[in-house]
């Protein structure tokens, strides 16, 4: 059996999860993969689980808008592990994490590794706030550009700008392959349900800066006062004491974090992602493939996910008015919800599907073990 090692900067650990690397490697262990994941946590840990081993090296977690842990000897840690399990594939799981630091280290020890990566943080992805800005765009010109150079295969989850490739000298070794979604765990919405009275209007993700759901609360509430129909809803970890929720809990359900996504999402009408900066959401992936239909700011894998006016709709980043607009026209527009959310669902049944994404990963994983 092939081997495949994951350095990963989270696992599944409260609000600390990286969504792409788990759904990464139940997809490559489907394909007959073996998967060693390593990781940073609040705690040294080793976990077992069924078909792969998780390490987990302890961190110092630096929080929003940083979002940003820092553990001292990881990526000699995975270098030792590199050795000890000689794995067929090394995958290090998104860039400019401090985990992402163990391409370099490997590289210096002769090793192979293929960099993936949804988003190039102070390049194309940008955190809230002038000074987080700048410190990601120096980080992202010195460690962050070594960090591509010393990759093998650089994979993004969606497209970045041509001549950006070409000015970073990665052009010839980098390809798409999105994370894609299991489609079969979320039923496509009934019709019925769309066309009833009371609409549900969700957003899922972390109470973070960058999310902008501060936008989504400003740009809706004004709606739900005015239509005592329109359920809002947040669904995911926050801050106890967090400012948003002390301001809106009275017209908005916060339900922290949720396990069954899919069961809050078959009751969902629209569904609005308005990120000030966003890789391939898993949240929007996961309403698209529901057949909710979806507002989502015009930014990185959002515009690649939605097909603007078909498959959703896209607003200038912090445009509250647009943002507005769209989700009042989606529920006067009961038709409009229903033919959105079905031409969501076939964007991704078409594109984004496990069974086209894993092969292209097997496709990946054959060509670069060949080439060692």
């Amino acid at each position: 059996m092939k081997t495949i090692l994951l350095v990963s900067p989270y696992w599944k650990e409260d609000h600390r999860w990286m969504v792409s690397s788990v759904k990464l490697t139940q997809l490559w262990i489907q394909l007959g993969y073996e998967v060693t994941v390593v990781c940073m946590g609040s705690s040294n840990a080793i976990q077992q689980y069924d078909g792969f081993t998780v390490h987990q090296r302890k961190d110092w977690f630096i929080p929003d808008p940083w979002n940003y842990g820092i553990a001292f000897g990881f990526a000699g840690y995975v270098a030792k592990l590199t050795k000890k399990i000689r794995p067929d594939v090394v995958v290090i799981n998104k860039l400019l994490f401090w985990s992402s630091l163990s391409t370099i280290a490997l590289r210096f020890r002769g090793i192979r590794v293929i960099q993936l990566t949804d988003a190039l943080v102070g390049m194309t992805w940008w955190p809230r706030g002038w000074f987080p800005q700048v410190c990601a765009a120096i980080y992202a010109w010195t460690l962050g550009w070594i960090e591509l150079l010393c990759a093998s295969r650089v994979v993004f989850f969606h497209p970045h700008p041509g001549n950006l490739l070409k000015r970073l000298g990665i052009a010839g070794k980098s390809e798409v392959i999105p994370t894609g979604i299991n489609t079969e765990k979320f039923l496509l919405r009934s019709s019925a349900l769309g066309m009833t009275d009371n609409i549900v209007v969700t957003y899922i993700g972390r109470l973070e800066s960058i999310k902008g759901v501060d936008d989504f609360l400003a740009a809706a509430a004004p709606i739900a006062e005015k239509n005592p129909n329109v359920k809002l809803q947040v669904v995911g970890w926050y801050k106890e004491g967090h400012p948003l929720v002390a301001q809106y809990q009275r017209q908005v359900t916060f339900t922290g974090l949720q396990s069954d996504i899919p069961a809050i999402l078959s009751k969902t009408d629209i569904f609005v992602l308005p990120s000030h900066s966003e890789g391939l959401s898993n949240a929007l992936m996961e309403a698209m493939a529901s057949g909710c239909a979806c507002v989502a700011s015009d930014v990185g894998g959002n515009r690649f996910l939605i097909q603007n006016g078909v498959s959703g709709f896209l607003f200038s980043v912090g445009d509250r008015e647009a943002l507005r607009s769209h989700i009042q026209r989606l529920i006067e527009d009961s038709v409009k919800r229903q033919t959105m959310g079905k031409s969501a669902r076939e964007r991704i049944e078409k594109v984004f599907s496990w069974e086209i994404v894993g092969k292209q990963y097997d496709q990946l994983f054959t060509s670069f073990i060949s080439k060692q």
